[in-house]
């Protein structure tokens, strides 16, 4: 139905209960028959619930972000045979169902600055409104985010209609991630022209703060628009994503009334009031403060069925994690599904004694358990007797296996046939990086032969500053803390330890100043600052974008400022090389900052 007119849904004061599902999943990215499967499982769940709507996360049928399988037309086609076995599945239900969308209407592109193929429909970041086994409308993603980790423009189209859905007597709108931020986005156009619900779906990537702030923000949505919002968010590790899932419903006073769990799938039911306001919907809704905005341009009136007896269903509120303990989890899950997503079984890990490693091996055995978890101590010359036992005393209280390979005698051949080419040379940082190498040299030996994915141990301020060997520590096939700053490093170690029913970090480990030991006595403040200092001026450097006489001004020593700032410049060759890691932090060392590494420009 479209036009100008208005039609009065129900009578004023006229309260009905409606159910729904949000079903809180973990897809893996291209996996369409396994996607599609996990789809059609929460839908029989949802209708033994007796829900009237179940809502699934955005880009739910190929996982998010699908990157440039869209550019692949058999993807796209494969796509819309996965989203017709969707649709024959929600029979006696409704959906809404994140999916790739495609205009029929439209030839060519829209925009021809995304990358479209010759001949190829342009695509849309769909939301499938489907309703007892029929494709009834489908909501086009009006804002496409193109910052941090996303570059939706890259590949979709903006949307230029929103479709308001009336079902068993409930109005309710869709709208998808980024379009629900917008103060005057749709989610105002649609509750002005009459929705009781907003059911927004998300794929939206966890950092530390960002479940609090989400969440003020949809009770802000909430609130001003006298609406009720689902929001349904995806769960799991992609790549250096991870997404949280913690979905929440928000009613009309800005209040959130449920709560999903955070960093697991769950299946979030409730039973919402609706029709109490008597609002009536028209498609004429008051003038949206963004001129581009588009109106609603059509109304889909689902038949409405009266619902059989059931008993009201009160909703549930799962208690948020702290945020540190938020982090830990997304440490957990990001090395889980990563690890099992990628077809592996086992991880290796490189041990030192040293916290660093302690860590990544903690988070490896909560992740996938102690028998998929092997450990590899690789002693030199200069490995103090303090680290042998550590790594022993780790490895007990992990219950996990290690291997011991002595690299002295390597060593020691490397440097006999570099004897001549280094003559007249004396030793600095290229012996201690021959060690590094060696060591990661071994460490992809044991990944070769028996298919283990190498872990590796470097965290964010040593990839901030290049304190890390390229081709040796850097080796490997995932860097779990990669974005987590060595502060933070020892925070987690100190929170993990606390968690349990005996500490599984030995603490010498903890207390023992940190070092390479690739030289005689070597810590690492002989190179670096105190990490105390170091941390805060690499978020401000690296985080934040602050230039070098704005950092001086928060109390930093000049000297150190521009001796930390000109180690972030020179290493971005390094990162550029190293594995992915997870982030957690609103700005990691990956998508989040792309950097140019021929650059002569310099912060000064």
């Amino acid at each position: 139905m479209s036009g100008e007119g208005r039609q009065c849904l129900f009578e004023p004061g006229d309260m009905r209960l409606f159910r729904i599902a949000m079903v809180q999943m973990n897809p893996t990215v291209g996996d369409m028959q396994g996607n599609v499967a996990r789809i059609r499982h929460w839908v029989r769940e949802a209708r033994k619930a007796q829900a009237d709507l179940v809502a699934f996360p955005e880009l739910a049928t190929t996982g998010y972000p699908p990157e440039d399988l869209l550019l692949k037309p058999r993807f796209i086609d494969d796509h819309r045979r996965a989203l017709q076995e969707v649709v024959r599945e929600c029979r006696g239900i409704a959906a809404v169902v994140g999916c790739v969308a495609e205009d029929v209407a439209v030839r060519p592109p829209l925009d021809p600055r995304r990358v479209v193929s010759a001949g190829r429909r342009p695509l849309f970041n769909g939301a499938a409104i489907i309703v007892d086994r029929s494709l009834v409308a489908t909501y086009y993603k009006l804002y496409l985010p193109n910052y941090g980790v996303f570059d939706e423009s890259r590949y979709f189209q903006s949307g230029r209609r929103i479709p308001l859905v009336v079902l068993k007597g409930t109005c309710f709108g869709v709208n998808i991630c980024e379009d629900i931020w917008l103060r005057d986005g749709p989610t105002q156009i649609q509750a002005a022209a009459g929705a009781d619900v907003i059911v927004n779906i998300n794929a939206s990537p966890f950092h530390e703060g960002k479940q609090r702030i989400r969440e003020r923000m949809l009770c802000a949505r909430a609130k001003d628009n006298n609406v009720l919002v689902t929001y349904t968010n995806m769960v799991g590790g992609q790549d250096e994503l991870v997404f949280d899932g913690n979905s929440v419903i928000v009613d009309r006073s800005g209040s959130v009334i449920a709560r999903a769990k955070g960093f697991q799938e769950d299946l979030l039911i409730a039973d919402l009031e609706v029709g109490a306001k008597g609002k009536p919907v028209t498609t004429r809704p008051r003038k949206p403060a963004r001129q581009s905005l588009p109106l609603i341009d059509r109304l889909v009136i689902a038949p409405f069925s009266p619902a059989r007896k059931r008993a009201r269903r009160a909703p549930t509120e799962a208690v948020p994690l702290e945020p540190l303990d938020q982090i830990y989890q997304a440490l957990v899950l990001g090395v889980r599904d990563y690890v099992r997503k990628n077809g592996f079984e086992s991880v290796v890990i490189g041990l030192s004694g040293g916290i660093d490693s302690a860590l990544t091996a903690v988070i490896a055995v909560d992740a996938l358990g102690a028998d998929h978890v092997l450990g590899l101590f690789m002693p030199s010359p200069y490995t103090s007797p303090e680290s042998r036992e550590d790594v022993s005393d780790l490895a007990s209280r992990l219950k996990i296996a290690v291997q011991t390979i002595p690299i002295a005698r390597t060593l020691t051949s490397y440097l006999a046939a570099l004897a001549k080419s280094f003559k007249g040379r004396a030793g600095d940082t290229t012996e201690e990086n021959l060690q590094a190498r060696i060591r990661g040299n071994l460490l992809m030996a044991l990944s070769n032969k028996f298919g283990h994915l190498v872990l590796t141990t470097g965290n964010k301020s040593e990839m901030s500053v290049g304190y890390a060997t390229l081709y040796g520590d850097m080796a490997g096939g995932f860097a779990v803390i990669k974005d987590v700053p060595k502060t933070m490093v020892y925070e987690l170690a100190y929170l993990r330890n606390a968690a349990g029913r005996a500490p599984v970090i030995p603490e010498r480990t903890l207390t023992r100043p940190p070092s390479a030991e690739l030289k005689p006595h070597q810590v690492d403040q002989d190179t670096l600052p105190p990490y105390d200092v170091l941390d805060p001026i690499l978020r401000a450097y690296v985080e934040e974008d602050r230039a070098q006489e704005d950092i001086v001004r928060l109390g930093f020593d000049a000297k150190t400022v521009t001796s930390v700032i000109a180690m972030v410049d020179r290493s971005e060759y390094k990162r550029r090389q190293s594995p992915i890691g997870i982030k957690i932090t609103r700005r990691a060392l990956g998508k989040d900052r792309r950097m140019p590494i021929t650059n002569g420009y310099r912060s000064r």
